[in-house]
């Protein structure tokens, strides 16, 4: 783990996505954070430790989703597979529900974890990683924390590295480059996950908070707002944390799931569909989703 002391930082932007605004200035305690995500390596020693078996090990309650036909009720995880031409993004026709799908078989039955074992692990639900989390004696990072440890130090930077995404022509994260999500050119190595270690750590020390895969955090999603503050008075938010439960749930779907930040955006962020390769971006993950591009890492205060 990296020990980083804490301090007061510009949180958000205003040059991206509306989720991301207002940027206002917070400030964070010290704490301690792991300097790569959990690996395959690190949840596989966790689950022959415990026998822990994972959300998408586990055939999903028919009670618990309306209107789900009970013979559909099997275990799986969500799959991304390019498709073959260009589709109108707004479809998400790339997103396969594959039985059997889970952490250690990441593209469906065959498939292995074996040869990746320092690939950052995925399938795993907020209730999975919050797990391990306190098997390993840790916690999840907050939104904030976890953005004070991606910008290393720089503020007001777009990125983790400073203001160009590939600076001379250097890849410095796993992220999606070409047209998504058909035409990946692989300028960086990888179409799915990548070691982690990969690429270089920023300023603080810390590996792969930007690609690779999204992480989870411990906040409820919702809009940030800027705290409201007594007349003349100059204090700074310390150690914000999200919305309420439940909050920002869209309430067109039939069963409506709180949703947890993610952050730091994953190998699926490209440049002309999801510029979330960034320490101000966010995502609302429903709790009970798992999917091949989200992992976590985790963090220990005081």
């Amino acid at each position: 783990m990296v020990r980083l002391d804490g301090g007061t930082f510009a949180m958000g932007s205003d040059r991206f996505y509306p989720e991301e605004v207002p940027v206002r200035r917070v400030r964070v305690d010290a704490f301690w954070i792991d300097e790569t995500p959990v690996t395959n390596a690190d949840f596989a020693r966790f689950v022959a430790e415990t026998g822990y078996v994972t959300f998408a090990e586990l055939p999903p309650d028919p009670k618990q989703y309306p209107g789900m036909d009970p013979a559909l009720a099997h275990p799986g995880s969500l799959v991304f597979e390019p498709t073959l031409w260009p589709v109108p993004l707004n479809e998400v026709s790339w997103w396969q529900f594959r039985l059997g799908a889970n952490w250690r078989q990441p593209l469906g039955p065959g498939s292995t974890i074996i040869g990746i074992e320092d690939h950052p692990v995925v399938h795993v639900t907020h209730a999975d990683a919050e797990a391990f989390a306190r098997w390993a004696g840790k916690s999840l990072p907050t939104e904030a924390e976890h953005e004070f440890a991606s910008r290393g130090g720089l503020e007001d930077a777009d990125y983790a590295w400073g203001d160009e995404l590939a600076p001379d022509g250097a890849m410095l994260a796993n992220y999606w480059q070409g047209a998504f999500p058909h035409g990946n050119t692989l300028e960086d190595g990888f179409l799915r996950t990548s070691p982690v270690k990969s690429y270089p750590a920023n300023d603080y020390g810390i590996y792969d908070l930007i690609g690779n895969v999204w992480e989870w955090t411990d906040d409820w999603y919702g809009q940030p707002k800027l705290e409201k503050k007594r007349a003349g008075s100059c204090c700074i938010p310390e150690n914000p944390r999200g919305g309420l439960r439940g909050g920002s749930i869209d309430k067109r779907e039939p069963v409506r799931i709180p949703r947890k930040v993610l952050k730091g955006g994953s190998h699926l962020c490209a440049e002309d569909y999801c510029r979330r390769y960034r320490p101000a971006a966010r995502y609302p993950q429903p709790i009970d989703t798992s999917t091949c591009h989200v992992g976590f890492r985790c963090v220990v205060r005081g």
